[in-house]
């Protein structure tokens, strides 16, 4: 399926991290473009969404969610922007900062379509359902599921929050439209290898598929997006996250906040990407957590988000 009209979202935050450089990432991927002698970034049409990376100077109130504040107003504005795209009939393609965003943009889609039902592809090798009251880290980018299953995870619940941390998770719940966005039933993962027990416990609890990647490499890429179509049917609508720390960084690089070792090949993920675009169900995709500054070697892991980029079937 080729959509109408692509509009290529630049969101360059990386406050919900726990290292700085994401935000670089956007950068890294137009310069891995022109050095291939790509025009992509010059043949579609962009928008950028404004930032407050100016907050990561700020000294930390909120230990068990860092700079929620701040991660609450990037979300609201970059659900604002993808809201008005879908509503404008385009397909939102996302480059993001750190994972913190895919809150943003799951609220944006939800907020477009407030009656359909939205199923979510996580290709990351983090599972990302971490709370303010289970995270071991206090980075946002830990939490977008969390948030957008709109389930604290109390049984599990290891932090103490205050009033004002309370205060912003329950607003970043509701970004425009009430909380939950999407129902866990219709999260699957993808490459997810490394995971927190109250993770663990959320996963188990909804029985929430992983198709890890021995699993996508021994039952074949068409097999495991036929099944996760066949699960997602009832849907209307299906947003795809792509961590690029989903990629095996021994093979790549190590240019990502949270690498993994034994992830995807490229290939793996062009053709899973590929694969659930065919479905035509499809409604906004997202990349994120590039990181040049941690990149040991040279621009690869841009070089190689862009590869993964160009080769789609948008």
């Amino acid at each position: 399926m080729k959509h109408e009209k692509i509009m290529l979202i630049k969101n360059r935050s990386d406050i919900g991290a726990g290292t700085r450089g994401s935000d670089l990432g956007i950068d890294a991927m137009e310069i891995a473009a022109i050095n291939r002698g790509h025009d992509f970034f010059h043949t579609v049409e962009s928008i950028d969404v404004e930032t407050h990376n100016e907050s990561i100077y700020n000294k930390v109130q909120n230990s068990f969610a860092k700079r929620i504040s701040h991660v609450y107003e990037q979300c609201s504005r970059l659900s604002d922007v993808v809201k008005m795209s879908l509503l404008r009939n385009e397909f939102p393609l996302i480059l993001s900062g750190d994972h913190s965003s895919a809150l943003g943009s799951i609220s944006g889609l939800k907020a477009a379509h407030p009656d359909k039902r939205i199923g979510v592809i996580w290709i990351d090798a983090h599972a990302d359902l971490h709370t303010p009251y289970t995270s071991p880290s206090g980075n946002i980018h830990g939490m977008p599921l969390g948030a957008a299953i709109a389930d604290d995870n109390l049984s599990c619940q290891i932090n103490k929050i205050s009033e004002g941390t309370n205060k912003y998770w329950t607003a970043l719940k509701n970004i425009d439209s009430p909380a939950p966005k999407i129902s866990a039933d219709d999260i699957i993962y993808f490459g997810v290898r490394s995971t927190e027990e109250p993770e663990d416990k959320q996963i188990a609890k909804y029985a929430i598929k992983n198709y890890k990647v021995a699993e996508v490499r021994h039952l074949g890429i068409a097999d495991c997006v036929a099944g996760t179509l066949d699960k997602l049917k009832d849907t209307d609508l299906i947003y795809i996250s792509f961590d690029v720390d989903s990629l095996d960084p021994d093979l790549i690089s190590y240019g990502t906040g949270t690498p993994v070792e034994f992830g995807f090949a490229p290939q793996e993920v062009i053709d899973i990407i590929n694969g659930l675009l065919a479905s035509n169900k499809v409604a906004a995709l997202e990349f994120v957590e590039v990181n040049p500054l941690l990149d040991n070697k040279g621009n690869k892991m841009a070089e190689t988000a862009f590869d993964v980029l160009r080769q789609l079937q948008l």
